[in-house]
């Protein structure tokens, strides 16, 4: 098992050492403070990103090989210094009407003074990734084709609503409409323009992904290997994006900890190379075939998460809170996939 992890020991050292050394050079002497709360925010982002792993393993299970790889080489420098440092530099630079050269000096050399722009764009992050997410968890359920079920009561009513044409558009409208009623008069307009992007994001890379995937096999040998390229780089695409969605609440968290964004990167960084290399291993050893509901708990927890995160948008809520809830809908899932193969394995012990 440990050789999955090998990437993520090494990256976890380099880090480590790094915050050590930035604590010292640029902190007066807080090294080890510094290497205490990079480790916790490490052990957050993994602990609290089993159902991005789950997830993440449903659509590397249909990568090549050669994407896999990517996935975990520039795929991690992308969830790093993309998603979780120039990602929120960006919505900074939007909402603030500032150029991303400023916004990144001020992350980089005013950190209190970044903390309070991040926060004070806080709504519109969070809910361009919770619509992004409900899309998400809506689309998974909606499926009339899935004859797997794990919540029965709930589930199988749910299955039969995308004979409803754009009835997961509709409810993530109906959504943002709602939160109108809770926003100050300032954040509306911003908030309700960061949730329609997330929803049409979504549109755009789910249709492009399936798209590919409709065609990869109806063509001749050439443009099929062309196909299979252009799919494997949307899936990649797809996968960021959910990456960058659930990294959000995380980075914003992480600030109750340390104001400093370089030690936020180190110990965000190190959790997302735990992650992907959990990701791997979930797919190598097919996990997700073994425990049948794994693949329902996840998405359930997707669903809370993203509730959770737009009433932050109003209301905060702590992140264990987060964690936990995701959690227990994975432990569940884990635990009942279990009793359904010891059921399966005692009708063919009788039969």
């Amino acid at each position: 098992m440990h050789k999955y992890f090998i990437g993520s020991y090494i990256i976890t050292i380099f880090g480590l050492i790094t915050a050590y050394f930035w604590g010292e050079h640029v902190h007066s002497g807080t090294g080890l403070v510094c290497v205490f709360i990079a480790s916790i925010l490490a052990i957050l982002e993994t602990s609290l990103s089993f159902d991005n792993a789950v997830v993440n393993a449903m659509k590397l299970e249909h990568m090549s090989e050669v994407w896999r790889h990517r996935f975990l080489t520039w795929g991690i420098a992308i969830a790093v210094f993309g998603m979780r440092f120039l990602f929120p530099i960006l919505v900074v630079s939007i909402f603030a009407k500032l150029d991303m050269l400023t916004v990144t000096n001020i992350a980089l050399n005013d950190s209190q003074k970044y903390a309070q722009y991040l926060h004070a764009t806080h709504a519109p992050i969070v809910t361009f990734g919770g619509m992004f997410l409900i899309m998400l968890f809506l689309n998974y359920f909606f499926n009339h084709e899935k004859d797997v079920h794990w919540l029965n009561f709930i589930e199988r009513p749910l299955s039969h609503l995308d004979h409803i044409r754009g009835i997961e558009i509709v409810i993530c409208l109906l959504i943002l409409l709602f939160m109108q009623n809770y926003m100050p008069a300032d954040e509306k307009i911003p908030v309700m323009i960061s949730g329609i992007s997330g929803i049409i994001t979504y549109l755009v890379i789910d249709g492009l992904s399936h798209f590919l995937e409709k065609h990869e096999e109806m063509r001749m040998a050439k443009c099929a290997t062309e196909s299979v390229k252009c799919a494997g780089l949307i899936s990649f695409i797809y996968l960021e994006l959910i990456d960058a969605s659930f990294s959000l609440d995380g980075v914003l968290g992480a600030f109750a900890l340390s104001n400093d964004v370089i030690i936020i990167t180190i110990g965000l960084a190190i959790g997302a190379m735990f992650v992907r290399s959990l990701t791997i291993m979930l797919v190598e050893k097919k996990t997700l075939a073994k425990f049948l509901y794994l693949e329902h708990g996840a998405h359930w927890a997707i669903g809370a998460l993203a509730v959770i995160m737009l009433i932050t948008t109003v209301k905060e809520v702590p992140e264990v809170v987060t964690g936990l809830i995701g959690l227990f809908f994975i432990v569940a899932a884990f635990i009942s996939s279990i009793a359904h193969n010891k059921k399966v394995a005692k009708q063919q012990e009788n039969n």
